[in-house]
C-alpha cells in the first residue's frame, strides 16, 4: 500500500521538497482519477525548530538570533501543531498518503499513527499511551508530575493527501527540548528510548522495527 523510502541524515529544507512534490504528485492523481502512489520517507534531520501553522511564537524560549549561532535551523511550516525539535538521533517519519486508499478519516489516520508508535514500544517493554488533547504518543502520562512525549505528531492533510508526520525520539539529545515549550506544553516532559532504556539503542534496528510495525499497520 505504499513504497518506504530512508533519506538517511538530510537537511530539513531537502527532506520538504521531497516530501511536498510526492505530496503534489499524489494530490495530481488524485485529481486526474489515475493510480498515485503513496510514500513513507524515513529521515534524521540535522538540529532544527519547526512551529506549526498555529503555533505559538511565545514557545520558542531564546531570541530567533540565537539559534543561527548554535548552528540551529528554525522553520515555519503548514501542518498542524506547535513547536518542535528534530535532530540526530530521532526518526522522523513523512508518510505521503491517500487517506481514501485506506480508508481511514484524518481522526483516524493519526489514531492509527500513535497506534504504531505504542506497538513499536513494546518491542522494548514500553508502554507508550495516549494523552486526551494532546496529539502524540506519551509515557506515564497519567501520573502527575511523570508525564513524557516521546514522539509528537503534526500533519497536514489537504483532499485527504497527508504530509509531514511524526518524530519518534530514539537517541535524541533532549537538551534542545529546553530551547521551546515543546509542543506547547510547560508542564509535561520529553524522554527517548534511550532515556527510557538507560542506554544508546541500535538506531538502525529501531528503524527497521518501525517499518514492520508501519507495514503491519498500513500494508507495505
Amino acid at each position: 500500500m505504499f513504497v518506504y523510502e530512508d533519506l538517511g541524515k538530510i537537511d530539513y529544507a531537502d527532506a520538504l521538497r521531497i516530501q511536498t512534490e510526492a505530496f503534489d504528485a499524489l494530490l495530481e492523481a488524485k485529481a486526474t482519477g489515475t493510480k498515485g502512489e503513496n510514500r513513507l520517507f524515513f529521515c534524521e534531520h540535522y538540529p532544527v525548530l519547526t512551529i506549526g501553522k498555529s503555533g505559538k511564537e511565545a514557545n520558542l524560549l531564546i531570541p530567533e538570533a540565537r539559534l543561527k549561532q548554535q548552528g540551529i535551523s528554525y522553520y515555519h511550516i503548514n501542518r498542524g501543531g506547535d513547536i518542535t525539535y528534530h535532530g540526530p538521533g530521532q526518526i522522523t517519519g513523512y508518510p505521503v498518503f491517500d487517506l481514501d486508499s485506506f480508508h481511514l478519516g484524518l481522526k483516524q489516520y493519526i489514531y492509527q499513527l500513535e497506534e504504531t508508535v505504542i506497538q513499536f514500544l513494546t518491542h522494548y517493554g514500553i508502554q507508550g499511551e495516549r494523552l486526551e488533547g494532546a496529539t502524540g504518543v506519551w509515557i506515564e502520562p497519567h501520573v502527575k508530575g511523570r508525564a513524557r512525549k516521546i514522539c509528537a505528531i503534526g500533519v497536514r492533510s489537504s483532499r485527504f493527501v497527508t504530509m509531514h508526520g511524526f518524530a519518534l525520539n530514539i537517541n535524541t539529545d533532549l537538551d534542545y527540548f529546553r530551547l521551546i515549550n515543546p509542543c506547547g506544553f510547560t508542564d509535561k516532559g520529553v524522554t527517548s528510548l534511550s532515556n527510557e532504556l538507560g542506554e544508546l539503542q541500535d538506531f538502525r534496528l529501531a528503524k527497521a522495527r518501525l517499518r514492520e510495525v508501519f507495514e503491519r499497520q498500513f500494508g507495505g
